[in-house]
């Protein structure tokens, strides 16, 4: 090794342990800056009541977006069997596209088509399947937390391959209830009271599949759906889990597998490669176009459970989510004048308290979030609750 070779690797690593902005280029390929534009299918043909579909578009990660991909409007959707056209479904927002409740037949072969302004697009047919009833979620008491399982089967043995989804509701109790408001330059008795408790709500976003083709019997037991850690605020006063079971055929089961590995098992040298994902919806219009999304055809059963705080351990200390509101703001008329203090609306005074001095007045306050828990929910009561 000549002395100028040495020189330079020496540099290279110098330049490597430094990590200076100069020894590294930019690397920005140009399918990042400008992707095509391809139809996004999400959702499935329920054979036992509404079915509901979701239409948008992929884009450009760094095109400045909005962070919901964009939806797809105008469409036309309709369901078909072999035999022909079945329904069509309605827009409405736009880019959600429903059907009126329909029951399919068992065994029968059924498919999406969807017209856009792009061309005409159409799901492979599909054989459609019957998902049998979930036959419970137990919840279990944990060192660190709740755990909530399902245990599901089908005598029959026609299932093998399940997908669950869930959506889950919790009241939302803020910490404070204001007796006072700024009004017209002044503090006075607070004319419309904020609510006494909201309802938060959220949909499952992980993907959660299990098959039990190695299994002598098609027999789910204790499978995971969702674990709250102790100090969760979803267990603070009463919480709900809304679970949904759907049947899938080994093709789409695998398409849910390789889009689980792809964005949930991604970031250490071990873990698989990103693999190419489509699904089982192609364009009519033009064979070659790209597009993303997997069209089952099943039912969907469902079961709810209740999990209230007197059936937590006593000793346990919950989250509440407030945690940063307490304690509340203090305002000190000595100091600073309520215009100052309530003027901008970033403090709402809250009540008074004993300020101590004499000609001065003292008053609790917080913001909007600490005290409105509209903010984090609803106040509008859920008809199952």
């Amino acid at each position: 090794m000549t002395l100028s070779t040495l020189s330079i690797r020496l540099a290279w690593l110098w330049c490597l342990a430094m990590a200076l902005p100069g020894c590294i280029d930019p690397y920005e390929p140009e399918a990042i800056s400008s992707p095509p534009s391809y139809l996004v299918v999400d959702g499935f043909i329920n054979t036992n009541g509404p079915t509901t579909i979701k239409l948008s578009r992929t884009y450009a990660i760094g095109s400045g977006t909005a962070k919901r991909p964009p939806a797809e409007g105008n469409a036309t959707v309709t369901i078909e069997s072999e035999a022909g056209p079945i329904t069509r479904l309605q827009e409405g927002p736009v880019g959600t596209y429903t059907s009126p409740y329909l029951t399919l037949t068992p065994g029968r072969t059924y498919r999406l088509v969807v017209e856009t302004q792009m061309g005409q697009y159409a799901s492979e047919y599909v054989a459609a399947k019957t998902t049998p009833r979930i036959d419970s979620l137990p919840w279990q008491v944990q060192s660190t937390g709740v755990g909530i399982f399902i245990n599901s089967h089908d005598d029959a043995g026609a299932t093998q391959y399940y997908r669950w989804a869930f959506e889950e509701t919790w009241e939302i109790i803020p910490p404070f209830q204001p007796v006072l408001e700024y009004k017209d330059g002044s503090l006075q008795r607070i004319s419309v009271r904020y609510p006494t408790i909201c309802w938060g709500n959220d949909l499952s976003s992980a993907i959660q599949i299990s098959k039990t083709t190695a299994l002598s019997k098609d027999v789910v037991a204790n499978f995971p759906i969702r674990f709250l850690p102790i100090l969760s605020p979803l267990l603070n006063e009463r919480y709900s889990i809304l679970v949904k079971q759907y049947a899938l055929s080994k093709a789409e089961y695998e398409y849910w597998e390789l889009l689980r590995k792809n964005t949930e098992s991604i970031g250490s040298l071990f873990d698989p490669q990103p693999s190419q994902l489509t699904g089982n919806v192609r364009s009519l219009t033009n064979p070659g176009d790209l597009v993303l999304g997997f069209v089952g055809v099943q039912s969907e059963t469902s079961q709810r459970i209740f999990i209230s705080r007197a059936e937590l351990p006593a000793n346990w200390t919950n989250g509440t989510g407030y945690e940063s509101c307490i304690p509340p703001d203090t305002v000190d008329t000595e100091f600073t004048s309520l215009a100052q203090a309530f003027g901008g609306g970033r403090l709402l005074p809250i009540n008074q308290v004993p300020s101590g001095k004499k000609g001065a007045a003292r008053f609790s306050a917080s913001t909007l979030g600490c005290i409105d828990c509209r903010t984090r929910g609803t106040d509008v009561k859920p008809s199952f609750w």
